[in-house]
């Protein structure tokens, strides 16, 4: 099988990567650089293609789909009120500066 192929793939996991690709597009990716994402991260989702054998289609538990709001939230919760404020002003004036900017 050549370097690319993705015939080892299942139909499920060839549309979430065309859906993870279509979502990378959508935030200014490259076409070619949004695909490349996209196989990686169903990779590490599900382990590469299809595999043959008893037990091989064990799930992982923490897709990387599952991951961000996890962690987002746990690194919040950790700081203090005031401190999550100041850095929420700092954003919002970091925002509005740039887009002044942009216009």
């Amino acid at each position: 099988m050549p370097q690319g192929d993705k015939s080892a793939y299942t139909d499920k996991q060839k549309r979430k990567a065309e859906h993870i690709e279509e979502g990378y597009e959508k935030r200014g990716v490259s076409e070619k650089d949004a695909e490349r994402r996209a196989w990686a991260t169903v990779n590490k989702d599900d382990g590469g293609g299809k595999k043959s054998g008893s037990g091989r289609g064990a799930k992982t538990g923490h897709p990387a789909a599952h991951k961000g709001g996890k962690i987002g939230g746990e690194a919040s919760a950790s700081r203090p009120a005031a401190e999550r404020s100041a850095s929420a002003k700092k954003a919002a004036a970091t925002r509005k500066r740039n887009e002044q900017r942009a216009s």
